[in-house]
């Protein structure tokens, strides 16, 4: 880790940086590497990211207070879905910058909807092409830049791949470069505003995401019902929550060995992140409609919808 020298004559300066993009462009992984450490879940699905969920980062007298938000998309059906895209919708405002993902050489109608949300925004917005990796031919990615920035006069364009670390640093250094002199909002060693138990319901619930196929990952959540400290490690009983019965039992697997995958895989994760040996109990219920109602949704922590 290099060493920083911070001069306490500077003014500090500080800003919010909304994540945006229609779903499974990037936008998590993205986060974690701004950050410089996991602290969004992620997966090949859409809509991965129900939480608004701030990552903050600190370097000498700037901070950079970067928001990952759900996946702005066109179709709303249950509850938890249209809090998701209102929280999604409503993080653009009262910010200072906005990074406005977007996937290689794609354009989609889905984009056009985000588009037109920014047009009336009068702070910086960089337009950012991620999973660059992924084309082939790069000679494509110019002429499909010059088509872009005529939709609209973004601050800048930059392509990037979030995966593979590529240009997140020049990323990182123009959104700091437009940071406004204002105090810090967070000490400088935070880098979530999440709490612990959140972050570990999220590490089971990206495990279940992963191997879990189709819908049912839409269908269940992960909440923690209690943790403690007993000798040199941590206990923490999670409950697996879905809508249907013939769910749990896709969840436990036969004898189980669906339920020991996703144990096994998400105390292996919990271990670095308390940085303890860590034994996990996992218990799978039903809980009908939970997605669908509002109360039931505040209950389980997910308040940040609702604010």
């Amino acid at each position: 880790m290099k060493h920083v020298t911070v001069n306490f004559t500077e003014k500090t300066k500080c800003g919010f940086i909304a994540i945006v993009g229609r779903p499974n462009v990037g936008k998590s992984t993205l986060l974690n590497q701004l950050v410089g450490e996991k602290i969004s879940i992620t997966a090949n699905k859409p809509q991965t990211t129900r939480h608004r969920i701030l990552g903050i980062k600190t370097i000498a007298n700037k901070q950079a207070i970067f928001i990952d938000t759900p996946g702005i998309h066109k179709k709303q059906k249950r509850v938890i879905d249209k809090e998701m895209h209102k929280t999604a919708r409503s993080s653009i405002h009262n910010v200072d910058a906005i990074l406005f993902i977007i996937e290689r050489l794609r354009w989609t109608s889905e984009d056009e909807v985000v588009l037109k949300l920014l047009k009336n925004i009068n702070y910086p917005v960089f337009l950012v092409l991620n999973k660059v990796d992924m084309v082939k031919k790069k000679e494509q990615l110019l002429p499909h830049i010059e088509t872009i920035s005529k939709k609209m006069c973004f601050t800048e364009i930059i392509p990037i791949s979030a995966k593979f670390n590529t240009q997140i640093e020049i990323l990182t250094n123009k959104i700091f470069s437009n940071l406004s002199e204002n105090p810090h909002y967070f000490p400088v060693k935070y880098i979530t505003d999440k709490d612990i138990r959140f972050r570990l319901a999220e590490i089971v619930r990206e495990k279940l995401t992963r191997l879990l196929n189709k819908e049912l990952p839409y269908a269940l959540t992960v909440h923690i019902e209690h943790m403690s400290k007993e000798g040199n490690q941590t206990v923490v009983h999670a409950i697996i929550l879905v809508e249907k019965e013939n769910q749990k039992q896709i969840t436990i697997g036969s004898n189980g060995e669906i339920l020991k995958k996703i144990g096994t895989q998400a105390r292996k994760d919990m271990n670095r992140l308390l940085d303890c040996r860590v034994h996990l109990l996992l218990w799978v219920k039903t809980k009908a409609g939970w997605s669908n109602n509002k109360k039931t949704l505040q209950n389980l922590g997910y308040m940040d919808l609702f604010k």
